[in-house]
């Protein structure tokens, strides 16, 4: 079982998520009906990628996102990054416990890749002034697939969540990586409705990208 340790975090959004906040947030997402939407997602999200033996998720929760995944693609190595030690602890029962890293994306080094990198619903939640250094990190773990999938909006805006301020930003996340890293470059993409009648996300736009050699 992974140990809970104190920590102190760059943002103010990091603290938010590490704490009493994101333990509650496990509770509203789980259940079989979200995994059923997960594979709906992922089945055509990722449609146009090839070969994927390996992933790590930016920001994994306790696996919704992995475990549909699994389903996709089971000889799949599975890695997750997740800053909240209660998440943590239950995404140990759904990867191996040593392929959990229990702490900030802001701290995360590693000089392995995978060949899909996915975030989803994570980047809306972190400081817009520590993005630069996230995508930096997106595009170092990046062995051939991005999977972007978050709230869009053409120009950065900063919205109310769940009665709190400053934990939610939109903005075009995808445009950005693809401008700082211009090896990055489009394959795909899509728009998922909450009010989708079967296989319902939360209004997600997702992109996927491709590494490319040159």
């Amino acid at each position: 079982m992974l140990e809970k340790k104190m920590r102190r975090f760059k943002t103010e959004q990091e603290a938010f998520w590490a704490g009493d906040f994101g333990a509650e947030y496990i509770q509203r997402n789980r259940g079989d009906a979200l995994l059923a939407s997960n594979l709906a997602f992922f089945t055509k999200s990722l449609q146009a990628a090839h070969g994927l033996k390996s992933c790590i998720e930016f920001g994994a929760n306790i696996g919704m996102n992995l475990r549909a995944l699994k389903l996709l693609y089971p000889e799949s190595a599975q890695h997750g990054i997740e800053i909240n030690a209660d998440a943590a602890q239950q995404l140990a029962e759904v990867i191996p416990p040593d392929h959990v890293h229990n702490m900030s994306i802001l701290e995360f080094q590693s000089s392995e890749t995978w060949d899909l990198v996915l975030v989803k619903g994570v980047l809306i939640h972190i400081n817009p002034d520590a993005l630069p250094e996230v995508y930096d990190q997106l595009f170092a773990a990046c062995g051939r697939y991005l999977l972007v999938a978050e709230y869009y909006n053409p120009s950065p805006v900063a919205i109310a969540y769940r009665g709190h301020n400053e934990r939610l930003f939109k903005r075009d996340f995808a445009g950005e990586i693809m401008e700082r890293h211009p090896r990055m470059q489009l394959v795909d993409y899509g728009f998922v409705y909450r009010r989708d009648p079967s296989f319902p996300q939360d209004d997600i736009t997702w992109f996927l990208m491709e590494k490319r050699s040159d």
